[in-house]
């Protein structure tokens, strides 16, 4: 009896141990490297072992820099990117593993994926732009990347917007769970469950948006074009496996810069009172709450967005007041 037991248990063994690696996992198709999907506005940077993809628009003063969120990229911000070019420079770019930015799956040194090599990646682009100082406007987790800059680095940074921005420990990912999804068995199997949930991509966008109907066949088509760059889905687990306390949420004292924080009233994604929750702990923070908004306010209410950021900018003596909001 003890070793039949023991032969089922060293099957089973075997087959968690095994099985995934005999689970065929075909190649991505027709997917190219990143740079051959480049639009007419793309540029890239080397930034150490990276290369960054980035566009910008206008020159001068003030420089707005974008950190777009979870699946985004520099398509997030083409509302805002001619506006604020208006007002001085404004310079969006891709956050590996997003966009068109290179997607490393093996490293020397630091893990790239982690909040604090975000922040180490946009203080060097800085760098090789020639940027001295930013305002930084961060999305949902592209927030959390700016407000840790912010507490880092304060004298790069001129003032933050924070729109919807995900900060606290539901961002982090338990160390158990971490290693139970870093085990070669899982990573092997990662990419099927992500190709799966990349196809219910669309339907997840519709969820960030108050009004889904205004999510056209152009937005889809701009947010799902990185999906055919290769290693997209591996990348994408490296990621997943890097989220960690980043300990953003226990240092908001420290941010004595002004703040903006947005967010929509129909914020599905991260509630309202979470946003409210973040502002009412910055020392120099304002918060607007757009009606009829989602997750996106950005996308969905760029003018009363850009109207904001304006009006914010100008009492603190950051921009030119012209008096008049931008208008729709």
């Amino acid at each position: 009896m003890l070793r039949v037991l023991g032969c089922i248990a060293l099957g089973l063994v075997v087959l968690i141990t095994a099985g995934p690696f005999l689970v065929p996992v075909p190649p991505l198709e027709d997917a190219v490297p990143p740079w051959e999907l480049a639009v007419p506005q793309s540029r890239f940077s080397q930034v150490n072992d990276i290369v960054v993809h980035y566009i910008s628009e206008g020159r001068g003063e003030p420089t707005f820099m974008m950190l777009h969120g979870f699946g985004g990229s520099v398509f997030s911000w083409r509302e805002l990117m001619q506006p604020l070019g208006q007002q001085g420079t404004a310079v969006a770019f891709d956050r590996p593993p997003f966009g068109l930015s290179e997607r490393p799956l093996y490293w020397h040194g630091p893990n790239p994926y982690t909040t604090e090599s975000q922040v180490r990646l946009t203080v060097e682009l800085m760098d090789a732009l020639g940027i001295d100082k930013a305002v930084l406007l961060g999305h949902s987790a592209g927030g959390s990347v700016a407000l840790r800059l912010a507490q880092e680095h304060p004298d790069l940074v001129h003032a933050l917007v924070l729109v919807s921005p995900g900060v606290g420990p539901a961002a982090s990912l338990p160390p158990l769970a971490r290693h139970v999804l870093g085990t070669p068995q899982v990573r092997r199997l990662a990419p099927l469950f992500l190709r799966g949930v990349r196809d219910d991509f669309a339907d997840m966008l519709r969820q960030a948006w108050h009004d889904p109907d205004r999510v056209t066949h152009e937005i889809i088509t701009g947010y799902e074009r990185p999906f055919a760059a290769e290693n997209w889905d591996r990348a994408l687990w490296e990621l997943f496996l890097a989220a960690g306390p980043t300990g953003v949420e226990d240092r908001l004292h420290e941010v004595e810069l002004p703040v903006l924080v947005i967010t929509g009233e129909d914020d599905r994604i991260i509630a309202p009172a979470l946003s409210a929750a973040l502002a009412a702990e910055l020392p120099q923070s304002e918060l607007l709450v757009i009606p009829d908004c989602g997750h996106v306010a950005h996308e969905e209410h760029p003018y009363l967005v850009l109207a904001a950021v304006e009006e914010f900018l100008c009492r603190h003596g950051l921009n030119e007041c012209s008096g008049t909001p931008p208008a729709p």
